[in-house]
């Protein structure tokens, strides 16, 4: 970010507008500092709280009639060395590459290799790089297909809808499972119901989690909720679906 103030200088010059960047101007409060206080670098230092060194090392860079010397230096290298791979194996790996658009760096060394060229799987990695950067190599949107599992048909359950909000009890109870392990080995299911308006909850225990212990947990829910179920919010489980979607719609 780029600002304009008016500085005064310490040398006796004449108000000047310098644009200088919010750094340097930090650097140069430093130095007024420092000049106003009888060049007292360490209590400068102090005040400011920075280094010795980094005051001394702006202070051997600091020209009072030149404001920018207070700028960051560039620490690019005044010579850049410039790829020196031959125009023939850019072309192999260009060619390849709109060939098998899908085929990484990896695979794309070895057939070069064995068309007799001397490159590696980074240096393969490179040259597709410089060819994106200069345009060259315009590769197709690929269409990505999920490995995932597919997703299982739902014939009774939906997914709740944005607009739908609880106003009395059992508008919308809450069921969740969870692992107990009272003892070493041991690995029981704990099944929740959460009402969200009343906070009345009905828990259960079963050996493990299936859609038959679901299906009895809900029949006992029924029986222990003090009001009418109207609607049930499950997680992606595998124990809610299947006989239990047939019994919440019975």
């Amino acid at each position: 970010m780029k600002v304009i103030n008016r500085i005064s200088g310490a040398s006796g010059l004449a108000r000047l507008d310098v644009e200088l960047s919010r750094e340097a101007q930090k650097r140069l409060k430093w130095f007024d500092y420092y000049r106003s206080h009888g060049e007292n670098a360490r209590l400068t230092c102090r005040y400011f709280g920075i280094s010795p060194q980094t005051f001394y090392r702006w202070k051997r860079r600091y020209d009072p009639k030149h404001l920018e010397s207070l700028e960051d230096k560039s620490c690019r290298p005044q010579h850049v060395r410039q790829p020196t791979t031959p125009p023939e194996l850019v072309e192999a790996v260009l060619k390849l590459r709109e060939e098998r658009p899908r085929w990484g760096k990896e695979k794309l060394a070895s057939l070069l290799r064995e068309e007799g060229y001397q490159v590696s799987s980074s240096m393969v990695g490179r040259i597709i790089h410089r060819l994106k950067e200069r345009g060259v190599l315009k590769e197709p949107t690929l269409n990505y297909v999920s490995a995932g599992k597919r997703q299982r048909l739902r014939p009774y359950a939906q997914r709740k809808p944005k607009d739908y909000k609880a106003k009395e009890m059992g508008d919308l109870v809450q069921l969740d499972t969870l692992d107990i392990r009272p003892l070493p080995g041991v690995v029981l299911k704990h099944f929740t119901a959460h009402d969200v308006i009343s906070r009345w909850n009905v828990i259960g225990v079963y050996p493990r989690s299936t859609a038959a212990n679901a299906v009895h947990f809900l029949n006992a829910l029924e029986r222990r909720m003090p009001f009418p179920l109207r609607a049930i919010q499950v997680d992606g489980g595998a124990e809610f679906e299947a006989l239990f979607e047939e019994e919440c719609q019975r």
